[in-house]
């Protein structure tokens, strides 16, 4: 959140609860002047005096830091970037002023349009079944066909008052037949539907569990606990061999047995990171060509859904998660993050990354891992007392489509369109297997250390292409220089940053040759950017 919406909430908190500046300035140990100056945004809150300015006004740390509402800000200005939307003249320093005075407000709408992405994806959906399924367009003819039997019949028995019994019997029966075919076709049909829409994944449930974890930090003391739990339990079977207590374990505690195969074209096998569990059968089955990085993650992954269940289930009773597709996707997401904890846990992984400078390369090598797992675990080291570089994290196909995203306060990562293609999370691309990093700079002045490579699952068939992702990290300048990405760039020097923005249409450089969109903050700029 910025300076102005701190400002706005410490203000408008402080009337809502009847306290004057001069009495709020004493509790405080600071001058009134003082505290009119951070309301007025002209001074900055942190440290100890968030902390007693929250205990004071009643609200959480996270709400004067800007944590809080940094996600309501972002959102709402790429609500707004939506083209949809782009003949609406719009002012930025309005959602701060929305956010500060009533957040619940700012919710509101981002719901209702989440609402509106979901039923326009609905619609998707279904005009491409409609226009592509063949299944369906077969099934579309067969419905009109019986239709049209159906009135043919009908016409003959209305407008002939001669047939004679026998052949009216006949068309009678026609006419049955033909009307419970069409029935049973039409009942298809709808099952057909409700299979599909089942299979379906919600974009509302996407975004409820991206709050869910970015509202924590994507830091979970509970889960943390239970992969630790899991891990001493596993070294208790083989100290010295981790895949081989996985196995034991998973055998003697669940009987479930594991197998390698190779590619089954089996409708029930369905293959996610190279593997799939048959809960039916109790089998654990991995590709032949899966490396052992992969095979180890998705049996510990497997481990801790099994072992603590009930924690897992505890967490994603959250209110914020309020559909059953939104519980299972978090529920999926925490269990990867506890097979994390086990296979790094947290005080060793985080005193090797600080070692090492937080080298990936050498962290993968120590802890037999691959590059994407570390990332995911970097970006969860926020214990309070004991935190490690605060990292953002994208994932991103060829297509530009986002996949998984952490932000950062002061670095917002698109939910609802592409990024900016000047970030290395898409140059990566060029060079696959190579980390390529890169200094960015937004037009507010803040700097971000981004660093990203290419992660490639390995074919299964000859005629598969290789499934191939970008991830990207990046921190703030302020902590640039405690990774090895920032060796030999001087991270002051004007001329050392990239010039970067988020979206085309939350950026403000319009002399920028990649542009493909103006920028939506005023109708002034967008006429300039046109």
């Amino acid at each position: 959140m910025t300076a102005a919406a701190i400002g706005y909430k410490i203000r408008e908190r402080r009337k809502e609860r009847g306290i004057t500046q001069a009495a709020l300035a004493s509790e405080l140990g600071i001058s009134a002047s003082y505290l009119n100056l951070i309301e007025a945004n002209k001074r900055a809150v942190g440290g100890r005096l968030a902390t007693r300015l929250a205990a004071a006004l009643g609200l959480e740390v996270g709400e004067l830091t800007g944590i809080t509402e940094q996600r309501l800000r972002d959102d709402l200005h790429e609500l707004a970037a939506d083209p949809v939307l782009g003949h609406i003249d719009l002012e930025s320093n309005y959602a701060d002023q929305i956010i500060a005075r009533n957040p619940n407000w700012a919710r509101l709408i981002l719901a209702l349009y989440r609402a509106y992405l979901d039923s326009n994806q609905a619609l998707s959906l279904l005009n491409d079944r409609l226009n592509q399924d063949p299944w369906l367009q077969a099934t579309m003819h067969t419905i009109l066909t019986r239709i049209t039997s159906l009135r043919s019949i009908s016409e003959i028995l209305v407008s002939d008052g001669t047939i004679d019994p026998p052949q009216r019997n006949r068309f009678e029966t026609m006419l049955h037949n033909e009307s419970t075919r069409l029935t049973d076709t039409t009942q298809e049909l709808v099952a057909h539907f409700e299979e599909q829409n089942n299979l379906d994944p919600s974009l509302a449930a996407a975004e409820q569990v991206d709050d869910f974890i970015i509202g924590e930090r994507n830091y979970f003391p509970a889960v943390e606990e239970a992969g630790l739990q899991l891990r001493r339990e596993l070294e208790r079977l083989d100290r010295s061999n981790i895949d081989a207590a996985l196995v034991k374990y998973l055998e003697e505690k669940f009987a479930i047995r594991i197998r390698t195969s190779a590619y089954d074209q089996s409708p029930d096998a369905l293959w996610h990171n190279q593997s799939y569990f048959d809960k039916d059968n109790r089998v654990l089955c991995f590709l032949a060509n899966a490396p052992p990085t992969t095979r180890r993650f998705q049996t510990m992954r497997v481990a801790a859904q099994l072992s603590f269940e009930d924690t897992l289930n505890s967490l994603v009773a959250d209110p914020r998660l309020t559909t059953d597709a939104a519980r299972a996707r978090a529920r999926g997401a925490l269990a990867s993050y506890m097979a994390g904890a086990a296979l790094f846990p947290y005080t060793p992984f985080l005193e090797d990354a600080q070692t090492q400078h937080y080298d990936i390369e050498i962290l993968r090598q120590k802890y037999e891992a691959g590059f994407e797992q570390i990332c995911h675990r970097l970006t969860t080291l926020r214990a309070p007392g004991a935190e490690g570089v605060p990292f953002a994290f994208l994932r991103v196909d060829p297509s530009g489509h986002i996949s998984k995203r952490f932000p950062l306060f002061g670095l917002s990562l698109p939910r609802f369109g592409h990024a900016c293609p000047l970030w290395p999370v898409f140059s990566a691309f060029q060079t696959p297997g190579r980390v390529v990093r890169e200094l960015g700079e937004f037009h507010n002045g803040n700097r971000f250390l981004m660093i990203a490579r290419t992660v490639t699952k390995r074919a299964a068939t000859f005629r598969a292409q290789p499934v191939m992702f970008s991830v990207m990290l990046a921190c703030e300048v302020l902590y640039a220089d405690r990774t090895i990405y920032a060796e030999g760039i001087d991270l002051r020097a004007p001329g050392a940053a990239v010039p970067v923005g988020s979206t085309c249409r939350q950026c403000q450089r319009l002399d920028c040759q990649h542009r493909q969109e103006p920028p939506i903050t005023s109708g002034r700029g967008a006429a300039q950017a046109g």
